[in-house]
């Protein structure tokens, strides 16, 4: 019996090795995934704060054409480095939904996500929606009047832009709130 015993208890120390190791495999992938979505975050809303504070008022000391050229090379780096943090956002974003959502369902728990979870991942696409009008319609026409060297243009375009990240960097601010404060309940 002995024999037995010791096979038993060797067999369930084994199973309950393969748990925790499934499981802190879960957790390291979790870890990695809201890395991700934190440095993207960081990424893109560091940057949109940092032209907004930093950029433009110090551009603002420029003449027309020299403050066009130099915002418009910094906002076109900006963009593409903006364009793959949000990707890298959506994309860990759903992922830790989806572990999270799968999670609670293979517990037998009823699937469900926190207000502030939620309320993140509804301002958090707004803010790509913002970004992606940015892109598509004022950054373009910055373009346009910078290439034809129309500077009231460019300038007005160089507004629009600037009232859509402001927008942003306020959603991004709500979000911090809202999820530090879910974070407490």
């Amino acid at each position: 019996m002995r024999g037995g015993d010791a096979r038993a208890s060797c067999a369930r120390a084994s199973m309950r090795h393969r748990r925790v190791v499934h499981a802190k495999g879960r957790d390291v992938g979790y870890a990695i995934l809201r890395s991700i979505h934190l440095l993207g975050v960081i990424a893109w809303v560091g940057g949109m704060f940092f032209m907004v504070a930093c950029l433009r008022p110090a551009a603002a000391t420029l003449e027309a054409p020299q403050r066009v050229v130099l915002m418009r090379a910094a906002l076109r780096r900006f963009l593409d480095v903006a364009g793959v943090a949000a990707l890298l956002v959506l994309a860990s974003g759903a992922s830790m939904i989806a572990m999270t959502t799968r999670t609670e369902a293979r517990a037998g728990v009823g699937v469900t996500l926190a207000i502030d979870s939620i309320v993140m991942a509804a301002l958090g696409l707004l803010m790509v929606v913002v970004y992606v009008y940015v892109r598509l319609v004022p950054w373009k026409g910055l373009q346009r009047a910078a290439d034809a060297r129309a500077w009231p243009d460019a300038a007005a375009a160089l507004a629009r832009i600037r009232a859509l990240v402001v927008l942003n960097v306020v959603l991004a601010v709500a979000i911090v709130v809202v999820t530090r404060l879910g974070a407490m309940a």
